[in-house]
């Protein structure tokens, strides 16, 4: 499990910067083990510093972080926790560091110490997760974004780890590559038993997940199941979010006089629903 709580960081220190607002303030929320966490939150709402202070490259200003009960403020623990908790970065060049594929992937458990028969073994485990393993001999350059970023994630995921964090992992990817890398997230989830954190600006993306959290200006602001989340259409568009567009949709034939179901996340929901209401007023 993960605790977060009272959490506060603030990249402004010293007393001549009391004034500036603290990109975390006074958060608190818990991850249980095995959860598809998805977190929301506009530009500067604090979503990446939430990231890394759950992995412990950042340390709180004040409030705490458990992870599996070790604080990420005592230094004897943190690399256990980095080890529990791997984080993947937006942009998969910055965590690619070899000149193959399997090189990549293995950069990070090597680094563990492990035999080189169980090294083997999860590196051919975490390709064949993110479906990259006829890639491995591969040159990390010649891969599309969305074949980097799995690869990017096959090297935490081979560390294995019980957490799996991504920052908006596909923001840099087409739709194609959003497909391929939201598979890979999901396999980890429902067949690996890895608990997900996932920061992402997509819609499509967040329904998928067991829980939304949804962050403005360092703060929890909502919390809950996708379908509950996204009834609060207006306060949501208040902190410049967007909801899933058959969401609004739904909202507004609601307003317009019919008897729909507001929580309707996808579009095949919607068309059930539609087709069911004009079936029963014939």
């Amino acid at each position: 499990m993960i605790e977060i709580e009272d959490l506060v960081y603030s990249y402004w220190r010293g007393e001549e910067n009391q004034d500036q607002p603290p990109a975390i303030d006074h958060l608190s929320l818990r991850v249980e083990k095995g959860e598809f966490l998805a977190v929301l939150g506009h530009n500067g709402s604090g979503k990446s510093t939430l990231a890394k202070c759950i992995n412990g490259l950042f340390q709180p200003t004040s409030g705490r972080i458990l992870v599996d009960g070790m604080d990420t403020r005592e230094e004897e623990t943190i690399w256990d926790i980095r080890s529990r908790a791997g984080l993947v970065f937006q942009n998969p060049d910055n965590q690619i560091v070899a000149t193959t594929v399997e090189e990549d992937v293995a950069f990070g458990p090597e680094n563990l110490g492990l035999a080189r028969e169980v090294l083997r073994k999860r590196v051919d485990w975490a390709l064949d997760v993110v479906k990259m393993g006829e890639f491995k001999r591969r040159a990390p350059y010649l891969l599309s974004g969305g074949q980097k970023q799995r690869v990017a994630i096959a090297g935490v995921l081979a560390m294995e780890p019980d957490y799996i964090i991504l920052d908006e992992p596909t923001a840099m990817l087409d739709p194609n590559g959003r497909r391929d890398v939201m598979e890979a997230i999901l396999k980890m989830n429902r067949e690996e038993n890895k608990t997900i954190i996932l920061i992402t600006h997509f819609m499509s993306e967040a329904i998928q997940a067991d829980r939304v959290a949804v962050m403005d200006r360092g703060r929890l602001l909502l919390e809950g199941p996708p379908r509950e989340v996204f009834l609060h259409v207006d306060t949501m568009k208040e902190i410049g979010l967007d909801v899933p567009a058959v969401t609004e949709l739904t909202r507004d034939l609601i307003q317009a006089g019919l008897p729909l179901d507001p929580s309707i996340l996808t579009r095949e929901e919607f068309v059930d629903q539609l087709c069911h209401y004009l079936a029963s007023d014939k």
